[in-house]
């Protein structure tokens, strides 16, 4: 008699690709977009295939799924920290107006954001001068969506880094979005308003999904 097929167990990345999707649903993500749960879970599936192995390098996270078209308010208002729910400062136009910049290409489709560190910006160093440096080391600079997505995927990478700056996207005016912790809160705003002590220039080495510049 035949014996029955061995059981496959997932991988570590299978388990921690199941977790971020389920953290993106409880956000209320798929209503936001008008997507069903199954539609949904359908859009994101595909990425399974491409996922890297874990762990990644030390202090970086090997990898974070994002959807391109997250909307700012609901999903940042879903995630809770010990002060309470996140919050944005940005009035409605500037949330109409941020963008990915065009340079990076960002994909139209649900993709994986690879090996993402969030940075430790000198406090010395002009922020341009940071920025000039990041596509010298062979990175890129994270967008708000990708911010959120990190945010979602664990609230909790705010309590080491006073803010994140999401050079990736721009309104068009220089500035530059950023998030960070007020009154425990994870707040999104610009990079004017953000602290100066200790501040990340997040980045990721690659995004993995369709090549379809937004």
């Amino acid at each position: 008699m035949p014996g029955l097929p061995a059981a496959t167990c997932p991988t570590e990345a299978e388990l921690e690709f199941d977790r971020q999707v389920e953290a993106l649903l409880t956000t209320g993500l798929p209503e936001a977009v008008e997507l069903a749960e199954k539609c949904f879970r359908a859009c994101v599936e595909p990425l399974r295939d491409l996922l890297p192995p874990v762990p990644g390098a030390a202090g970086r996270i090997p990898f974070v799924v994002v959807f391109p078209t997250m909307p700012v308010r609901p999903v940042l208002e879903a995630v809770h920290a010990v002060g309470g729910a996140g919050f944005t400062t940005m009035s409605d136009d500037d949330l109409a107006g941020v963008r990915p910049v065009p340079q990076l290409q960002v994909p139209t489709t649900p993709y994986l954001l690879l090996d993402v560190d969030l940075g430790a910006d000198p406090v010395d160093v002009p922020k341009g001068e940071v920025l000039a440096q990041v596509p010298a080391a062979g990175r890129t600079p994270l967008t708000v969506a990708e911010g959120l997505a990190l945010l979602v995927s664990d609230p909790r990478v705010l309590r080491g880094h006073d803010s994140l700056f999401l050079a990736g996207s721009t309104g068009g005016d220089g500035r530059i979005p950023a998030l960070w912790r007020s009154a425990r809160r994870p707040r999104l705003g610009w990079d004017r308003d953000a602290p100066r002590t200790g501040p990340g220039t997040a980045t990721c080495a690659d995004r993995r999904g369709e090549p379809h510049p937004i």
